[in-house]
């Protein structure tokens, strides 16, 4: 189910994020906290549709406050160190005055705050503050997205991917990929009427006939991996089993039963919904983490749609049989 995916890639994000977090600071390498400040400012306004702005970045290291919500009217701190001598110190700033027609909000971004919801806090400049909903952490974070219907999911699914996206391990890629090959090479499919042919094309004039528009940025971004994946092909049909081609036609199967209903970029992502949910449905599956398995997916669909086994071709398109 593509809800489960999206929980977990980003539950995987959030968590390793908390976790090198404590790490680093144990080791006094703070770096990533300030990195952090930045990342939930974008983050809190994407999950919670809030407006704010960066107090540091106007007036370096300002006093109790991290982030500003005017709009709003919300004071944020963003801290590593969750205790409630930190809260009671922010609170009892006196920069705190200024605002008290604000509410104040402590998000710790690397440590379960559930005691802390539960305590009394000495707050001298009677700022709004209620410790069971202004204390947000990463288990009330990731309740409140598990609670999300699946359209905003989705969005901070996307937002996670583009800030906490890892560098891709090739030796790992490459053997996921192989892996993935395999499991989709046992299914029971029918292969009839699949061109084996690797045809190279004019790939943009293909993806501007169909239509595709945010798929662009998925076909540039893996069309990379094409030597690398043809490779692992040629090598397993070499032994004798021709696992390219049943991966082929699983694709092309979920594209036919998928066109009816979908076109052009919801076609292309329902694809890779399709196979992804295929392969974690098989026996032969064998787990790896969620955002790997969906790489591994991606780069496969993309290099179907390369080689002309999904989508139309324009006409009069012209090609070179290698």
């Amino acid at each position: 189910m593509n809800r489960a995916r999206y929980f977990s890639i980003i539950e995987e994000k959030l968590n390793t994020l908390a976790t090198r977090i404590n790490s680093r600071g144990r080791l006094n390498i703070l770096d990533l906290h300030s990195h952090s400040e930045t990342f939930y400012q974008y983050f809190l306004q994407e999950l919670f549709g809030w407006t704010i702005s960066n107090e540091n970045e106007v007036k370096a290291n300002v006093e109790a406050i991290d982030l500003i919500d005017h709009k709003n009217k919300l004071l944020i701190q963003i801290s590593a160190t969750s205790t409630k001598k930190k809260i009671e110190d922010s609170l009892s700033k006196d920069i705190i005055k200024r605002y008290k027609d604000y509410t104040f909000k402590f998000i710790s971004i690397s440590k379960d705050s559930d005691n802390l919801k539960k305590m009394v806090y000495c707050n001298p400049h009677s700022i709004s503050f209620d410790p069971g909903k202004d204390i947000i952490d990463k288990n009330s974070i990731l309740t409140f997205i598990k609670g999300m219907n699946i359209d905003d999911q989705k969005r901070i699914y996307t937002f996670i991917k583009k800030e906490l996206a890892n560098d891709i391990d090739l030796v790992r890629l490459e053997s996921n990929l192989a892996n993935i090959i395999n499991v989709l090479s046992k299914e029971n499919l029918d292969q009839e009427g699949l061109n084996m042919e690797i045809n190279p094309y004019e790939i943009s004039r293909k993806m501007e006939y169909n239509k595709l528009n945010a798929a662009v940025l998925v076909i540039e971004d893996y069309r990379i991996h094409y030597g690398k994946l043809d490779k692992i092909y040629q090598e397993f049909d070499l032994l004798g089993s021709s696992k390219s081609m049943s991966v082929f036609s699983a694709i092309s199967g979920e594209y036919r039963k998928a066109m009816n209903d979908f076109s052009g970029d919801k076609l292309f992502f329902q694809v890779i919904d399709k196979i992804i949910e295929r392969i974690q449905n098989s026996a032969n599956y064998q787990a790896i983490p969620c955002e790997e398995l969906e790489l591994c997916v991606n780069i496969i669909v993309v290099d179907a749609f390369i080689r002309c086994k999904i989508f139309r071709n324009p006409e009069n398109y012209n090609y070179a049989t290698t």
